[in-house]
This record gives structure tokens, sequence and C-alpha cells, in this order.
């Protein structure tokens, strides 16, 4: 279980790119197994609660979010009592919600011109209102569970576990939290890490544990940025994939021809597949085999294509951030009539720092997969 107590003064922020391993939510399987949706798993009133912290609220999971919706709290007892069971619950909810909202909308094609047609429309309203609160506490609970699959408890309120201004977030889970990223990635996200805790790349076991002073608000902007920042990796790193797929296969019909005088550099380029070029053969090159192209595919994008990979598809998970970050740190207005609870300047260590920014960016490189998921079944983009 993680508990925490943190905070020191982070220099300006800067986004060094970096990138996902692409068999780093291979595991996640929730596409794989939506098919199964049609499983109908009886909804159990009487789960067991699974014990936890003794400040912890009964049959809570201890995050900062708490599912606000019948469906969201039965998968919050399906995952921490039948985690086997849970992408099946998770893929029939969907289901169910995709198929009543249907229902719901054909029955109001069907009454247009009737003297019942705005009685449908507003039922139809009710139904997208109920449902994108629903959708929100689905798409958290699997985020919660990409989190449990390396072992990883996220960090519970801070207001929970700052104690006499002083934060600490522990076990730190460096390991886990950087197992999902390959090497060379790894070294993009230590780079990102270091340039917003103010770590250096030969930090020492004794720096990480020093302390430092930072505001709770200035805090809460720094997990946030790094949540957007690692749904941006993991778009980035997605249409590469996509555009080394698409260019592979037409390279072996015969589309492409080599170049009478190749070169011998990596290019940077945004529009095209970025082929690795030695002697007379041309061999597309992956991510994980040519050092260096993911940055140059990145530092290759144009204002539209950064636009269009940093932007987030859904008004669900862009509110989901907004959320998780404010049920964190505390809404700024929750600090009484001025707000100064959440400008306070709380003492923590490095390591902590460092916990929370890669748990943030973690969180949007899930967000990610799991928003392209959910938009299979039930269709959340610009919703």
């Amino acid at each position: 279980m993680d508990y925490c107590v943190s905070s020191h003064r982070i220099g300006a922020s800067q986004f060094p790119p970096s990138f996902l391993k692409p068999d780093s939510l291979g595991s996640f399987g929730l596409i794989r197994r939506l098919p199964c949706a049609h499983i109908r798993l009886p909804r159990r009133r009487s789960l067991a609660v699974v014990s936890g912290p003794s400040h912890c609220e009964p049959s809570s999971l201890n995050t900062p979010l708490v599912p606000r919706t019948a469906v969201g709290k039965y998968l919050s007892r399906v995952l921490q009592n039948q985690p086997l069971l849970f992408l099946m619950a998770v893929a029939d909810e969907l289901k169910q919600l995709a198929d009543d909202r249907d229902s719901a909308v054909a029955r109001m094609a069907l009454s247009d011109g009737s003297d019942e047609a705005c009685l449908h429309r507003r039922i139809v309203e009710l139904k997208e209102r109920d449902c994108k609160t629903t959708i929100e506490d689905v798409m958290y609970m699997l985020i919660l569970f990409k989190f449990s699959e390396i072992k990883v408890h996220m960090v519970p309120k801070l207001s929970r576990c700052i104690y006499n201004g002083r934060l600490e977030i522990w076990p730190s889970k460096d390991w886990e939290l950087e197992s999902i990223y390959s090497s060379d990635v790894l070294e993009m996200i230590k780079e990102h890490v270091f340039s917003v805790t103010g770590l250096s790349p030969n930090s020492s076991v004794a720096d990480h544990w020093a302390t430092t002073q930072v505001r709770k608000q200035h805090l809460g902007n720094v997990y946030a940025a790094s949540v957007l920042y690692g749904y941006f990796l993991k778009s980035a790193y997605t249409r590469l994939n996509l555009e080394s797929t698409l260019s592979l296969s037409s390279n072996d019909a015969g589309i492409f021809r080599k170049s009478p005088e190749p070169s011998k550099t990596w290019p940077c380029r945004s529009n095209n597949l970025i082929f690795s070029h030695r002697g007379d053969k041309t061999t597309p090159s992956s991510p994980e085999q040519t050092p260096g192209k993911l940055s140059c595919y990145l530092l290759g994008f144009d204002s539209e294509t950064l636009h269009t990979c940093a932007k987030v598809k859904s008004r669900a998970a862009m509110e989901l951030i907004e959320k998780q970050t404010l049920a964190l740190f505390g809404d700024r207005s929750s600090g009484g009539s001025d707000g100064k609870e959440n400008d306070e300047m709380i003492t923590t260590s490095f390591s902590s720092l460092k916990r929370l920014v890669l748990e943030a960016v973690a969180f949007g490189s899930f967000l990610w997969d799991i928003e392209e998921a959910v938009d299979s079944v039930y269709s959340i983009r610009d919703s």
C-alpha cells in the first residue's frame, strides 16, 4: 500500500519527448475481451469487504476518486474481490450502456413528429447525462485495474497523508512504474522527471531522500501536466507504429522503390515512414531497433500533427484528468473563502516527487488506451 507525505521547490517544467513500449499494454486485453460482452455477470450484493489501512473507508480502494454510480461501485467490488472477472464485468456493463442508449435514441427517432417527440428527446438527454457519469466511473476503474496489473497502488488524497506539513510516498514503486517503458523510452521519461523535479541523472540515494519545499498548487499543476504528457506520448507512439506498419506493407507490395543514393543518417520527418538505409539494403527499423528514432519522429511534428496527438479526444477523459487532480490535491475552492489551503507550502523528498510524476505519466498513457477501448463499444469521442 502506498502512503504519502510530500513537497519541494520545483524548477520550470520541460517536457522532453518519450514513448511507450508497443507491448506495454499488451496485458490489458480489454479490446480482445469486449466481444464477450454478451456474458451477463450476476450482480452480487454481498461481496466481501477487502481489509485495508485503518483510515480507509470500508470496501474502498483508497484512491482519490470514489465511484459515484451503481455501476462504478459494482466494478469496484469486483476489482477487489473477483479481479479475474473484472474485464468481463466491464465489457458487460459497457455493452448494456450502449444498448440502453441506442434503444432510447431509436425510440426518439420513431416518435419524431408525434406528440411524444419532446418527451423522448428529454429521455435521451437524461440518459446521456447519466451515462456520462457512469462512463467516467468505468474508465477510472479500468485505470485502477491497469495499476493493479503492475502491483502499484495509486496515491490517495494528499490531505489524508500529509502530516505536520510533510509528505512522503512509499514504497516508491519506481521500478514497477518504469517497467511499462522500453529502455530508450525510459531514458526520455527520466529526462522528464529530472526536468520537473530538479533531480540530476547522477543523483545519489541521499539526493533522492533529501527534502525540499513546494506549493501544493504548483505540485498539482505538475501532476496534471504529466498526465497530459503521458497521454500525448501514447498517442504519438501509436501514430508512429501505424505509419511503420502501413509503410512496411506498402514496401512489401513494391510500392516504394529504393533510393539510388541511400542516406546513412536517420532523417527527421513527420509525414513519412523513417527508413534506415544500410548500403544496398533498405529495411524498415522498429523503434526498439533504432536509437533516436522516436525522439526524431517527435521533432519532425508540424503544429497540426502536434495538436492532433496532444488533444484529448473525449470530454469524459478530460474531465477524468481534472477530477483526479482535484481529488488528489484538493479543490482550490475547498480551502476556505480565499483558497489558501491549496496554496500551502509542504515539505517532501525528491523521491516522493519522482513517484508522483511517474504515476501521472502512467495514468495518462493508461487513459489513452482505455479511452480507445471504451469508445469501440460506447462512443465517447467529442462528447
